[in-house]
């Protein structure tokens, strides 16, 4: 297998070791989880930066997967942000309550207009688990409305249009894209850094036998080394002249000429 098609699989690989990432610590982000995120998020960031450092063949590896676990950590953070949303919308069911108390919410913080609405169902059964949340006086007692409300009482109800979740699917998927193409663009750097390294390789190989050539040649009748530029296609005359100068020879008067005096 090429170095070019085992870099492009390297890149998919980390690619979706990325994605997969960014799901799971989601998935660990909740009340059981949190005690191993601080320790998985570090495994993360230095495997990673082993990952792109190979991957790029130079020291900017790390400064990517810097960037990646950042915008890693902050998709996690609006999924987990809309994940009473996200599963409102999957297994909430709309209800038609009435409003029968509010109070200002208790941990509001700055939101001093932010209320705690009691509700009830038609016959006077309150539904089960927290309160609904909402501005102040856009409710009121008495008021009749509908809710998406959790059928097992854990989650918070919202008002339909407020458990809405398109917008943080579509950051954290704005962010998802952002880490991928972190790695297309360090593996593109890897490729050049290659290339780079590969084409030094070979001028320095093409000048050494230059000079094992002209240091063993023979000299013609007129006292001239001459050599094939075909076969040091890499290496200028210039460069060439310069060779043959460290090795006490001069160039021919003809211009471009690789013929050289002893």
């Amino acid at each position: 297998m090429s170095r070019g098609r085992l870099r492009i699989l390297s890149a998919i690989g980390i690619g979706c070791y990325a994605l997969a990432a960014i799901v799971g610590f989601f998935l660990l982000a909740d009340d059981r989880g949190r005690g191993l995120l601080v320790p998985l998020w570090i495994a993360h960031g230095v495997l990673l930066a082993v990952l792109l450092t190979r991957l790029c063949a130079d020291e900017v590896g790390l400064s990517a997967a810097l960037l990646v676990v950042g915008v890693s950590l902050a998709a996690v953070y609006i999924a987990d942000l809309a994940r009473d949303d996200l599963t409102l919308e999957r297994r909430g069911e709309r209800i038609t309550a009435t409003v029968v108390g509010d109070w200002p919410a208790p941990d509001r913080g700055r939101e001093t207009d932010t209320y705690d609405y009691a509700l009830a169902r038609h016959d006077g059964s309150r539904l089960p688990g927290p309160s609904l949340r909402a501005v102040s006086g856009s409710l009121a007692v008495g008021q009749s409305v509908t809710v998406l409300a959790d059928p097992d009482g854990v989650l918070r109800p919202r008002l339909p249009g407020d458990a809405d979740a398109t917008g943080d699917v579509l950051g954290v998927g704005a962010f998802a894209l952002v880490a991928l193409g972190v790695v297309a663009a360090t593996a593109r750097r890897g490729a050049a850094v290659a290339h780079r390294r590969e084409e030094r390789a070979r001028v320095a190989e093409q000048e050494h036998t230059l000079r094992e050539a002209l240091r063993t040649a023979s000299a013609d009748d007129h006292g001239f080394v001459e050599v094939h530029p075909a076969h040091y296609p890499d290496v200028p005359h210039r460069r060439a002249a310069g060779i043959a100068g460290e090795l006490g020879l001069e160039p021919a008067d003809e211009p471009g000429s690789w013929r050289f005096r002893r």
